[in-house]
């Protein structure tokens, strides 16, 4: 497949300008158009496409002064923009600069346990949610792989919903830099992910890149607020009360998928699916663990959290995934914008996106 070129999509457009929801049917049907594969698992399949991360894609503009600096649109776009699919001006979406190799995955939000916060964080919450996990470096043993896990909560919990719906946006990582876990079973996705520069290697260029872009365009690069979630489907008058930290783990319970250099994609199709049968019968279930005490700390470029008093609050159950090409580059998923205080959206740190006229 021939990777497509960057150029002005990658900023805002009227697209994105023109938001007013989505429907959580159209979204899956999107990303489920064109998957890589007929049947996954099946022999004569051909395998699936690893799209290269490149200085070169993260540099392109740079010396224009910020005229046509694709890089830096894009992260302003990635903040401002709340699109749930981006489907540029010739109908196939954009390249990703980062991460560019994914999987998307449908589910449920549940929200099992009494919290003190608000919104989709409040006991008996039900979302119906539309994921990617992703990362720079598919292959089990690549150690300076992250994986990822982003996705959208729709404030509903029926896939048939008529109307359009403004969804809310999580981000989870591990250790930006790299990570050593070789199963999604042993990876701890979390909203204020470690930074470990030196682990990317040969990809360093491109890590420091983009933490200079999103710090200049967000103020923080490695942290993202779930205030959206909060305040999903929250009644106006009610104030917002948002966890600090989010964490997401593979519950214990979930088979360990075998496989010496095993692409996660394979992973986690084979967590849902039987290899060469179409139809998904296991599920993927992830615990939604939160917390407030979180303790930063920042020496020699390395960014180290430490923890306390994780509780675990509800479950994320996946129970369908495709690899696919919309899933790669035309589902787009907003970056929540940092607040100074979590609770209060006047002090973000970038104005919300005017509407096109």
């Amino acid at each position: 497949m021939v990777e497509k070129l960057i150029g002005a999509e990658e900023g805002v457009t009227d697209e994105d300008r023109n938001y007013r929801g989505s429907r959580f049917a159209d979204v899956r049907a999107a990303v489920s158009a064109n998957p890589y594969y007929k049947v996954w698992g099946v022999e004569d399949e051909l395998p699936l496409p690893d799209t290269p991360t490149r200085l070169s894609n993260v540099l392109r503009g740079i010396w224009t002064f910020g005229r046509r600096y694709w890089f830096a649109k894009a992260a302003a776009r990635a903040v401002d923009s709340h699109a749930d699919l981006r489907w540029g001006p010739d109908g196939k979406g954009f390249l990703r600069l980062l991460h560019p190799n994914g999987v998307c995955l449908t589910g449920l939000w549940e929200i099992i346990e009494e919290t003190a916060y608000s919104g989709y964080f409040k006991r008996g919450s039900r979302a119906l949610v539309i994921a990617r996990y992703s990362s720079r470096l598919p292959r089990r043993g690549q150690k300076t792989r992250s994986l990822s896990l982003v996705g959208k909560l729709y404030p509903t919990d029926d896939p048939n919903h008529a109307d359009p719906l403004r969804t809310a946006n999580f981000f989870t990582q591990e250790d930006i830099g790299g990570a050593y876990s070789d199963y999604i079973n042993d990876a701890e996705l979390r909203n204020a992910p470690n930074v470990t520069p030196l682990r990317q290697g040969l990809g360093l260029a491109v890590l420091l890149v983009n933490g200079i872009v999103f710090s200049l365009t967000d103020k923080f690069s490695s942290q993202r607020q779930v205030h959206t979630i909060a305040e999903l489907d929250k009644p106006p008058f009610e104030p917002t009360r948002t966890p600090a930290f989010l964490r997401l783990t593979v519950a214990p319970d979930q088979p360990r998928i075998e496989g010496e250099g095993l692409d996660f994609r394979d992973e986690i199709l084979a967590q849902i699916f039987d290899r060469g049968d179409p139809r998904p019968k296991p599920k993927l279930v992830f615990n939604v663990e939160v917390t407030d005490q979180g303790v930063e700390k920042r020496k020699f470029g390395n960014v180290k959290w430490t923890f306390e008093n994780w509780r675990r609050i509800g479950r994320l159950t996946f129970d369908n995934a495709i690899a696919s090409y919309n899933g790669d580059y035309v589902i787009h998923f907003n970056h929540p914008q940092w607040r100074d205080d979590r609770n209060d959206p006047k002090t973000a740190f970038r104005p919300p996106l005017k509407a096109c006229c």
